[in-house]
């Protein structure tokens, strides 16, 4: 595990060191470490690593999450309001359309085939998006219209509403029948997720008001450790309840620590999320290390140019979901493209359920999963780039 560990930070550092010296993305270089070291190409990475890989990769997340929740202004979202909650959703709706309209063409795959394939699909990855909407966020790059802003809270709901909706169609696609429950878990999912992070947060927040009041004063770095349990207890509630009660514990941890912003002094708040920004630095490598260790690469040799085609055709219709939503907002043309931009990596949920239809033995698996590893090889870069390129040209920096 050790020697596993070792490749994943030095190579994978080295990886996006070298990459970004070229003008691209680290995550690429961070990717391809993961992929070649992965166990369908040199096989380099120890059993019991990948047999926890997906727990590495939330705590990776969480860390982010902490760190865009510290980094949230409410007031700034409130400007944005229904285009924030309409990006959770209608980009996720248009993109499914695409594959309903046009995988059983391009695919040779059923209706309902299609359907399941959409969903898997048309998840943003908050990996790529949420740590470059932060960083804009400190750099008031674009937050004087809330558009950072607006594109977090959208991709951080956008994965709920997805995650649903393959579970409803899996079961119609496993002969089963979909409940009008299923599809209401998902506003039941934000809401309960935002209030249990909320008390949460006040909890956290009176205890460190308490232990100041005493002279017993707490570090920072042991109000971060507090901060990442706590943030792990939500994440472990949503496993808990997950029969009984949906609750999204992503949004749990970004309401905590939007809370923590809220509540506390301005320098602590922002010394929490400089620690968590150091944090971060060895959480990313190991996110996008694990991720690319996750595809795998065989199944993209089966797909061809026709799944080529049908993910570019469904990005093309994601594109038009993300322009309904900003409609009668005061974004330029230009900041516009930009929204579009941001909502098309994918990765972390690709990852993460690409493989399910197969497992279940649906006869849609192999062509899911080839698909899945290909949105994963294309978009993840392709948006890294274009968010970093077109950030720095098209968005304003807020004037201080």
């Amino acid at each position: 595990m050790l020697l596993s560990l070792a490749i994943i930070f030095l190579v994978g550092l080295s990886a996006a060191t070298v990459f970004q010296k070229i003008g691209l993305p680290r995550i690429i270089g961070m990717l391809a470490v993961g992929i070649t070291a992965s166990p369908y190409v040199l096989d380099l990475l120890d059993p019991s690593i990948l047999g926890i890989s997906s727990e590495l990769r939330q705590i990776a997340l969480i860390i982010i999450l902490i760190k865009a929740g510290l980094s949230l202004n409410l007031s700034d979202l409130k400007k944005v309001g229904r285009p924030a909650v309409m990006m959770s959703f209608v980009p996720a709706c248009f993109e499914i359309v695409g594959y309903l309209c046009f995988a059983p063409v391009l695919l040779g795959i059923s209706r309902i085939e299609s359907a399941v394939m959409g969903a898997v699909l048309s998840a943003v990855s908050p990996a790529v998006v949420v740590p470059r909407m932060v960083k804009l966020i400190e750099e008031k790059r674009g937050t004087e219209k809330s558009i950072p802003q607006m594109i977090l809270a959208g991709a951080s709901c956008d994965d709920i509403f997805v995650i649903v909706l393959f579970s409803t169609f899996v079961t119609i696609a496993q002969g089963g029948s979909a409940h009008i429950m299923d599809f209401l878990n998902i506003p039941v999912s934000i809401v309960l997720g935002v209030l249990l992070g909320t008390l949460t947060g006040f909890a956290v927040y009176f205890l460190f008001e308490k232990s100041y009041q005493r002279k017993q004063k707490i570090r920072n770095s042991t109000k971060v450790i507090i901060l990442l349990a706590s943030a792990f207890l939500l994440m472990s509630v949503e496993t808990a309840l997950k029969e009984y009660l949906a609750v999204s514990g992503l949004l749990a941890v970004v309401a905590m620590a939007c809370v923590m912003k809220i509540k506390s002094v301005k320098s602590v708040s922002e010394r929490l999320s400089q620690k968590f920004g150091k944090l971060w630095i060895a959480a990313e490598i190991l996110l996008f290390v694990l991720v690319g260790a996750a595809v795998d690469v065989r199944y993209t040799l089966t797909a061809g140019l026709p799944a080529v085609a049908m993910i570019f055709i469904a990005l093309a219709f994601r594109a038009v979901g993300v322009a309904v939503c900003m409609i009668g907002t005061e974004l330029t043309l230009k900041e516009k493209l930009f929204c579009v931009i941001a909502y098309l990596p994918k990765a972390t949920v690709q990852a993460a359920i690409g493989s399910v239809p197969l497992s279940l033995g649906l006869p849609c698996g192999k062509i899911v999963l080839s698909v899945a590893v290909l949105a994963i090889l294309i978009t993840a870069p392709l948006g890294a780039i274009g968010i970093d390129m077109t950030s720095q040209k098209v968005l304003k920096r807020e004037e201080i």
